[in-house]
C-alpha cells in the first residue's frame, strides 16, 4: 500500500535538490521547508518557555516570603502590581495564569508536536517535505501570532487574564468581576482561537503527510514509534481542539454579545445581572474535553521520542513494538473519555463519577505497558549514557511517580480530599509538565546534530540534567505532603490560616529548589546557542542509528534526499543483530540501517 501511495512522489519530487536560490526572508523567515519550521518553533517555544519559568519563580517567591517586599517585583511588575516592592494577589493569580496557558500550550505543545513532528515526520518517513508546505509556514505564523497576542495581554492597563489557566465562569465571563476579565481575558480568547488554528492546520499536515507520503517500503509496522506518536497526537487534536474553539467562541459571546452559554442568575455588588438558563459546569465539560486529551497531546510525542532515544542507546531493539503501537492507540481513545475526572467536585452525578473513574484506571494499563517495555528495552542493555538518554530514562522516572499519584485522582472518593490542593499541582506537574520537558530536552540532545550540524556539549548536558533531575523532585515531591494536609492551590499566601504555618518552611524549601532549578535551564540555553555557532561539526550518523533521517546529508537541502529517496527494508530496529553464525549482520556494525536489504538467509524482526 505505501509503495503505491508514495510512488508518484518520487518523480515529482526529484528535483528538490536543486532548488530555486533562496532570498534570506524566504530561507529564514516565511521558508516552507520542515526542517527551518521546526527551528522557528523550537527557538520560539524555548523563549516561551524562559518567560514561563521565569513568571512561576517570582510567584514561588510570594508564596515562600509572602507579603514581604522586592526590588524585584517592582521592577518587573510596577508600581500597580507591586506597590512598594509588594506583590498583589491579583498579579499573582495573573502569573499563575499566563505561566500555565504559556508552558502548557506555548511550550510543552508546540515546542514537541510542532518542533519534532515537523522535523522527524518526512525525514522518518521518507518523504521530501510535508503534504503543503504553504500550510506548514502558515500554521508556525499563527503559532507566533498567538504568542505575541498572549504576551501583549501583560501590558494591558487592566492585567492579563486572572481566572486561571482553565478560565471558568462566571469569573472569566464578566468583564466587571475582576480586573484580569477585561481586555486581558479577551486578549487569551482571541490568542487561542488563533492557537487552535495553528494547531489543527498542522494536526491535519501531519496526518495526511504520513498516510500520503511514505517512501517504497515503508509499512505502517516498519514507521518508527515517533511517527506513531506524532501522527496519533495530531488525530486527537484534530478531535479535541475545535471543543476548545467553541467553549472560547461561545464565553466570547456571553462576554460581548449578551448571551448566556455559560451563565445563570447572576448577581454582583446587589446588582442582578440580566443572565439564566447557562450552565458554567457546561463549559467545564467543553474545557476538559480538550484538557484531557491535551496531557497526551503533549505527553505522546515526549514518549515516541523516548522510544527512539531509549532503543538507541541501548543497542537494543524496543521491546514490544506492536504492544507499543497498541498502547498508543489505547491511550488515544481512552483519553477522550475521562474528562470529567477533573470535575468531581461539580456536583456530577455519581454514577456518572463512578463511569470516568472506571475509564481513568483504566489508561493505567496502556501507559504500564509503555513503562515496563521501556524498563525492558534498558534491560541488559549496552548502555550509552549521553544527554538525550539521560533526559530519557528521566522521563521514565517521572512518568511513573507522576502517573502513580493518578491514581488516587483519579478515584472520585479519593479525589474529593485533595482536589484543589498542591496534591494536583505536584501531580501534573510530574507527570505532565516534568516528564514533558525531559522528552523535548531528549529530542533536542538527540537531534540537534540533525537540525543544526553540530553537536551539543556533552559535559555541559550532565550538569543540566542532574541538576534539573534533582531540582524537579525537590521542587514536586514536597508539594505531595503539604497537597496531603489541604494545602489549597492558587492562593497568593497561607498566612490567613494559622493551621498551614507549620508547611511555611516547606515552602521555602520548595522555592528555592525552584530557582535552582531554573537557573540550570540558563546552562542549556548557553549550550543550545552557543553549539549552533561553535559546537564540533556533526558526522552523518553520529549516534549509528538505522532511521532514514541519518541517511540524508549533514548539510540541508530542500528535498531531503539528492537524488533518489531511499527504499525501506527492515523496521526501524535492528541494533545488535546476529545471523545463525553469532556475528552481527554487517560485521563489526551493531545497527542495519532500513536501507539496507535484508542479507541471505535473514528474517525480518518485527517485535
Amino acid at each position: 500500500m505505501s509503495a503505491i501511495a508514495t510512488a508518484p512522489a518520487h518523480d515529482h519530487h526529484d528535483d528538490h535538490g536543486h532548488h530555486h536560490k533562496e532570498t534570506f526572508i524566504t530561507k529564514y523567515i516565511f521558508s516552507q521547508d520542515h526542517k527551518m519550521i521546526a527551528k522557528q518553533y523550537l527557538i520560539t517555544g524555548l523563549i516561551m518557555g524562559i518567560i514561563g519559568i521565569g513568571m512561576s519563580i517570582l510567584f514561588r517567591i510570594q508564596l515562600a516570603w509572602p507579603e514581604q517586599s522586592f526590588w524585584v517585583f517592582e521592577a518587573l511588575l510596577g508600581d500597580k502590581w507591586a506597590p512598594d516592592g509588594v506583590m498583589t494577589p491579583s498579579m499573582y493569580l495573573a502569573l499563575v495564569t499566563i505561566h500555565g496557558t504559556i508552558m502548557v500550550f506555548f511550550v510543552l505543545t508546540a515546542g514537541l508536536s510542532g518542533t519534532f513532528s515537523n522535523l522527524l515526520i518526512p525525514l522518518q518517513i521518507g518523504a521530501r517535505d510535508m503534504a503543503s508546505g504553504f500550510l506548514n509556514m502558515v500554521s508556525y505564523w499563527l503559532f507566533f501570532l498567538s504568542s505575541v497576542i498572549m504576551l501583549s495581554s501583560l501590558f494591558v492597563e487592566s492585567g492579563p487574564a486572572m481566572a486561571g489557566w482553565t478560565i471558568y465562569p462566571p469569573l472569566s465571563a464578566l468583564p466587571q468581576a475582576i480586573s484580569g476579565s477585561g481586555t486581558g481575558m479577551t486578549l487569551w480568547l482571541v490568542s487561542m482561537a488563533i492557537f487552535i488554528a495553528s494547531s489543527l492546520l498542522g494536526s491535519l499536515n501531519y496526518i495526511v503527510t504520513v498516510i500520503n507520503l511514505r517512501t517504497e517500503g515503508m509499512s505502517m509496522t516498519r514507521l518508527p514509534l515517533t511517527i506513531w506518536a506524532f501522527f496519533v497526537t495530531a488525530i486527537i487534536g484534530v478531535v479535541s481542539f475545535p471543543v476548545l474553539l467553541s467553549a472560547a467562541l461561545l464565553l466570547i459571546m456571553d462576554r460581548s454579545f449578551g448571551t448566556s452559554f455559560f451563565l445563570s442568575d447572576i448577581f454582583i455588588k446587589g446588582e442582578v445581572l440580566s443572565h439564566q438558563g447557562g450552565s458554567p459546569v457546561l463549559f467545564e465539560h467543553l474545557f476538559w474535553f480538550l484538557g484531557h486529551p491535551e496531557v497526551y497531546i503533549v505527553l505522546l510525542p515526549a514518549l515516541g521520542i523516548t522510544s527512539e532515544i531509549i532503543s538507541t542507546n541501548s543497542r537494543k531493539p524496543i521491546f514490544g513494538y506492536r504492544a507499543m503501537v497498541a498502547s498508543i492507540l489505547a491511550i488515544a481513545f481512552l483519553s477522550t473519555i475521562v474528562w470529567g475526572h477533573h470535575m468531581f467536585i461539580s456536583g456530577m452525578n455519581p454514577f456518572l463519577g463512578s463511569v470516568f473513574t472506571f475509564t481513568t484506571l483504566l489508561i493505567a494499563i496502556p501507559s504500564a505497558v509503555k513503562a515496563f517495555n521501556y524498563i525492558t528495552t534498558l534491560w541488559k542493555g549496552n548502555l550509552q549514557m549521553n544527554p538525550g538518554m539521560l533526559f530519557s530514562i528521566g522521563l521514565v522516572s517521572t512518568f511513573i511517580t507522576g502517573g502513580l499519584t493518578g491514581i488516587i485522582l483519579g478515584d472520585s472518593t479519593l479525589d474529593i480530599n485533595v482536589h484543589d490542593t498542591y496534591f494536583v499541582v505536584a501531580h501534573f506537574h510530574l507527570v505532565m509538565g516534568i516528564s514533558a520537558l525531559y522528552g523535548l530536552f531528549a529530542g533536542v540532545y538527540h537531534w540537534f546534530p540533525k537540525m543544526f550540524g553540530r553537536m551539543m556539549n556533552k559535559n555541559l548536558g550532565y550538569i543540566h540534567f542532574w541538576v534539573t533531575a534533582v531540582g524537579a523532585y525537590g521542587v514536586f515531591f514536597p508539594m505531595h505532603f503539604i497537597g496531603i494536609a489541604g494545602l489549597p492551590r492558587r492562593y497568593y499566601t497561607n498566612t490567613s490560616f494559622p493551621y498551614f504555618d507549620d508547611y511555611a518552611d516547606v515552602n521555602v524549601i520548595i522555592t528555592v529548589a525552584a530557582i535552582i532549578t531554573a537557573l540550570v535551564q540558563l546552562v542549556f540555553i548557553y549550550n543550545f546557542f552557543s553549539s549552533i555557532f561553535f559546537g564540533k561539526k556533526a558526522v552523518q550518523n553520529p549516534w549509528r542509528s538505522n532511521t532514514l533521517e541519518w541517511t540524508t546529508p549533514v548539510e540541508h537541502i530542500h528535498g531531503n534526499w539528492p537524488g533518489k529517496i531511499p527504499s525501506v527494508y527492515r523496521w526501524a530496529y535492528d541494533y545488535s543483530k546476529t545471523g545463525e553464525d553469532g556475528e552481527y549482520v554487517i560485521k563489526g556494525q551493531d545497527f542495519v540501517s532500513q536501507i539496507t536489504p535484508l542479507q541471505d538467509g535473514e528474517e525480518e524482526l518485527n517485535h
